[in-house]
């Protein structure tokens, strides 16, 4: 039997990721990977180039994960990030959406660096945002570089536990898309929606079952099971939760290059629900090389 090995979120350097989006695609082939998803937060900008580097037989699902906020079902909000496949890039919605969250992540990035450099850390705002050019969507890991590049710090995690961590003096807030909006937004525009790393450890504090539940009744497609940073109990109620809402069950690497110790294709999906996840979308096609 033909075993089919798909990854439905990676990042690249249209983000936080560090390989380039042609690099990225060789980077799976030569795992061993058969499918992938190109999932840069709020941007498609990888996607021509990524498609473009094919080899023949791969196949790319482009998408893009996007920042959100929803209820914590205490009275509350919560940050979320929602992946979203196969739409159409050029719906109007999406495209002003994207533009300012990318526009708030410079500023946001900015404010942190500014912070930083007022304290005497060498970082410097302006030479980060020149590494990443114009098109680029801006993060906190992009400072943790600068951390590290500095000196101040061995690795990307330590630069967020020592520095960027929420509650921490350099943290900076920022207003995400609220999911029942991103939900809709997507689903006009062709394309179908999985959370992303629900019940994620180090995450806290994570979405509950009955504000999932309500999610699925709002349109969302599916649940990102399998993930690095999902336990084996977190996996065990997300499957039972999944089938009871009709939901596409999803595994994924997360896979940001050497910002993280993640391999590509260290999680995947199952053959059957990645077509079923297909199946629901009309927006963009699976690009095959």
């Amino acid at each position: 039997m033909v075993v089919v090995r798909i990854d439905l979120h990676t990042h690249s350097t249209a983000s936080d990721g560090t390989d380039g989006p042609a690099e990225l695609v060789s980077v799976a082939a030569a795992a061993g990977l058969d499918v992938i998803a190109l999932t840069d937060h709020d941007t498609t900008a990888g996607w021509r180039p990524a498609a473009e580097a094919l080899p023949s037989g791969m196949r790319l699902v482009p998408g893009a994960e996007l920042s959100c906020e929803c209820a914590d079902g205490e009275g509350g909000r919560v940050s979320v990030h929602l992946l979203a496949y196969l739409f159409d890039p050029e719906a109007p919605a999406i495209v002003a959406e994207q533009r300012r969250l990318r526009d708030e992540r410079r500023t946001r990035l900015r404010a942190i660096a500014d912070r930083m450099a007022a304290d005497g850390l060498p970082v410097d705002a302006d030479e980060i945002l020149d590494r990443l050019g114009p098109d680029a969507t801006a993060g906190r890991p992009h400072v943790a570089q600068a951390l590290v590049r500095a000196g101040l710090c061995a690795t990307v995690d330590e630069a967020f536990a020592g520095y960027l961590a929420g509650g921490r003096g350099y943290y900076v807030p920022r207003t995400d898309t609220p999911v029942t909006d991103a939900i809709e937004m997507i689903s006009a525009a062709g394309g179908v929606t999985v959370l992303a790393h629900p019940f994620a450890f180090g995450r806290r504090p994570t979405v509950p079952p009955e504000v999932i539940a309500e999610l699925a009744q709002r349109g969302l497609t599916g649940i990102e099971v399998d993930h690095p940073n999902h336990e084996p109990d977190a996996r065990d109620e997300l499957r039972a939760l999944a089938k009871d809402l009709g939901l596409v069950r999803t595994g994924s690497s997360d896979y940001h290059g050497t910002n993280k110790t993640i391999r590509i294709g260290q999680e995947t999906t199952a053959v059957e629900e990645f077509e079923a996840l297909v199946a629901q979308s009309t927006g963009a096609p699976v690009e095959v090389g």
